[in-house]
């Protein structure tokens, strides 16, 4: 590498840093903890076996998800650099993979927003319900969920606010910002799952659905259970998003890589477990096995208000679900915030204030197709996709197993994977799943990584289900 871009690459001496390994943890936890652990994981886990998925997504998620995870936490931390630049210093041949790092959270955060928008409105309506139980009652109708998101204002004026709180505490900077929302957010999260999964264990009849989550069902696995939890992992754990190599950057060098990795995965996967446990049985009790196959928006927005609002103490519960999935919405686009404006720091030597800004003006002007996808625009298609689901098509199933697949053969292959043990050992530190990190990352991931990758673009398409 030249000198000028030895430069260009070195980090900055004021680069802010998490306060210790609590700091870390619990951003990079609340960063993994999001939409997708809320309503994605349990779907998945109901569709593919329950506990048959479970156990498939643990054994993915302990080889496959601590391999990148550490990867790219290694990364950051070894070059105190975000994506566009660790690349770059650790093969300047490789540099463009630093692009396609920046371009993914850019793509993301804008249609993230929307739907975080959705869940904000939600929320608030729950919240206003405690005084006026005829909204239970609107919330749980047919029409309700399409009719808020095809209004061409509505949605976005929740867009706008839910994107506005994020971007207040990426504002704020790395500790006084999203280590100090995390610390009280993540929390949070974890007592209003336990407290509402404690709830649903205890209602009459819950015990079918909690079977039926946690029982491994074998006729139903397959390679799609097996794709479809590789699959989860990036949405679970917020890889090849730029992310983590954005927090590993803040990393501390006395912080241990697989100590914190090992607790992201544990925080990570209690979350999701949860999840699984707060809406499966209730769906499974007053739905059926049929209620349980509406995914994604549907089960959040369509079926579990037609649950609550059969429930006792139905707005409540509402309620304090809502603003379980807002908390882990809002830590996740703070994360996705922080992974863009990191980086135009680095690259283009802004201000956080501006480069704030610059990203807030961006995600909302951004926001606006995948809201009106639903509405005013909704006959505007791209290859057969919503605005929405394009964005989430082109980010998640193509952009990302790509750009993990090629840092796995960058270390791998061409630096070494000593580039990173070197890094996970620095101090001293034990590394006891290095061999199997090394297996997984050379050989087994880059496989996994082209078989995500031509599984959910051939799903995208209805070749095959998922």
């Amino acid at each position: 590498m030249s000198e000028q871009n030895l430069k260009a690459a070195a980090p900055s001496a004021k680069r802010s840093t998490f306060s210790g390994r609590l700091g870390f943890v619990m951003a990079a936890a609340s960063s993994a903890v999001g939409l997708g652990n809320l309503w994605r994981f349990p779907y998945l886990a109901a569709q593919y076996g329950g506990g048959i998925f479970i156990l498939v997504y643990i054994i993915i998620a302990v080889t496959f998800g601590f391999a990148i995870m550490t990867t790219e936490i290694a990364i950051g931390r070894k070059t105190k650099l975000s994506p566009i630049d660790a690349y770059k210093k650790a093969d300047k041949r490789f540099g463009w993979l630093g692009w396609l790092a920046f371009a993914i959270p850019v793509i993301i955060m804008p249609y993230y927003s929307v739907i975080g928008g959705w869940v904000t409105k939600y929320a608030v309506d729950y919240g206003i319900s405690l005084f006026n139980t005829e909204i239970v009652q609107n919330a749980a109708g047919d029409s309700y969920f399409t009719a808020f998101i095809s209004e061409p204002l509505t949605p976005l004026i929740f867009f706008a606010v839910f994107f506005i709180l994020s971007s207040v505490i990426v504002i704020f900077g790395v500790q006084k910002g999203i280590e100090r929302a995390s610390k009280i957010l993540m929390p949070m999260l974890i007592i209003l799952s336990m407290v509402l999964s404690v709830y649903v264990a205890t209602l009459p009849g819950a015990g079918e659905g909690i079977k039926y989550y946690l029982l491994p069902d074998f006729s139903k696995f397959s390679l799609t259970t097996v794709c479809a939890a590789m699959g989860q992992i990036f949405y679970s754990m917020s890889l090849a998003m730029g992310i983590m190599i954005t927090y590993g950057s803040y990393m501390k060098d006395d912080v241990s890589i697989v100590k914190s990795t090992n607790q992201i995965e544990l925080f990570d996967s209690i979350i999701a477990t949860m999840a699984g446990f707060m809406i499966i049985p209730i769906v499974y009790m007053f739905s059926g096995e049929e209620g349980l196959k509406s995914g994604g928006a549907g089960l959040m927005f369509i079926s579990l208000p037609k649950i609550f609002a059969q429930m006792p103490m139905g707005s409540l519960i509402g309620l304090v679900f809502f603003i379980l999935v807002f908390f882990a919405a809002l830590t996740s686009s703070v994360s996705l915030m922080e992974a863009i404006v990191s980086m135009l720091i680095d690259r283009f030597k802004m201000k956080r204030l501006t480069a704030c800004i610059g990203v807030l003006i961006f995600t909302l002007l951004m926001g606006i197709p995948s809201s009106l996808g639903n509405g005013l625009w909704a006959d505007v298609k791209i290859i057969g996709m919503d605005f929405l689901t394009f964005f989430d098509f082109i980010s998640n199933s193509v952009m990302m197993p790509i750009l993990a697949c090629i840092t796995c053969i960058l270390i791998g292959w061409v630096v070494g994977t000593k580039y990173v043990t070197d890094e996970v050992t620095k101090n001293g530190e034990k590394f006891g799943r290095r061999k199997i990190y090394e297996i997984m990352v050379k050989f087994i991931a880059p496989v996994i990584l082209l078989i995500i990758f031509v599984f959910y673009t051939l799903s995208a398409f209805g070749v095959v289900r998922i």
